[in-house]
């Protein structure tokens, strides 16, 4: 009797809640001088890096790690309506990037600096530990192959076959199926950041992560 081969692609997904937020904010003025723009941003990116400093540990947090970057200034020479070109504007930037674990201090934290001079907070990257991540992702997979091989069993038992047997396991696309397919197979920030500037209480309400997977599998059904 010949073989029947079943090729099928599994599927899972798992949401988890997030265990870390990384804000990203700047520090920036412009103006028709460069060293008072340049002078207003060292004066209020070192006020952002001591309320940072103040909080971060990376053990206990609630400030897990942070960086910021060097100052940065530029400047263009704007165009009126009526096509004449303008005098210089000067502006400056500094990045930040703030890693937190306890995302009450940091909604407490984002509502201190919004309302400083030259800040714009941008928004926030949620994410897992990598020790959550590793464990998560190694479920998921586990949990995409069964799916195909409950979906094999189900195609065999509907054509008066009994059992089947895994001959191939590969990402999608690499069994030469499918042309061009590609695996998301990962993690996914499902949220970003709910407000920015002064506001009273603040409200930070994300969403969990998605981690999936995705696997296409080969079977002979007996």
């Amino acid at each position: 009797m010949t073989d029947t081969i079943i090729t099928v692609q599994g599927r899972f997904s798992s949401f988890s809640p997030p265990e870390r937020a990384t804000v990203r904010l700047s520090v920036g003025f412009e103006g028709a001088d460069r060293a008072p723009v340049f002078s207003e941003t060292v004066a209020a990116s070192s006020t952002v890096r001591s309320l940072v400093s103040a909080l971060h540990s990376p053990a206990a947090g609630p400030v897990t790690w942070w960086s910021s970057d060097s100052i940065q200034v530029w400047s263009f020479r704007p165009w009126s309506q009526d096509g004449v070109q303008l005098p210089p504007v000067f502006h400056s930037r500094v990045g930040f990037s703030v890693k937190f674990r306890d995302f009450a201090a940091m909604a407490e934290w984002i509502e201190r600096v919004a309302v400083l001079d030259g800040v714009t907070v941008g928004d926030i990257a949620w994410a897992l530990t990598e020790g959550r991540k590793t464990a998560v992702i190694a479920e998921v997979r586990s949990r995409a192959v069964k799916d195909a091989v409950a979906k094999a069993s189900v195609y065999a038992q509907s054509i008066g076959l009994g059992s089947v047997r895994a001959v191939a396991l590969a990402d999608p696309g690499m069994l030469g199926d499918r042309v061009g397919a590609s695996d998301d197979g990962g993690v996914h920030s499902m949220s970003r950041l709910m407000a920015t500037g002064a506001a009273p209480d603040l409200s930070l309400t994300p969403e969990d992560i998605e981690v999936d997977a995705v696997v296409d599998a080969r079977f002979v059904a007996s």
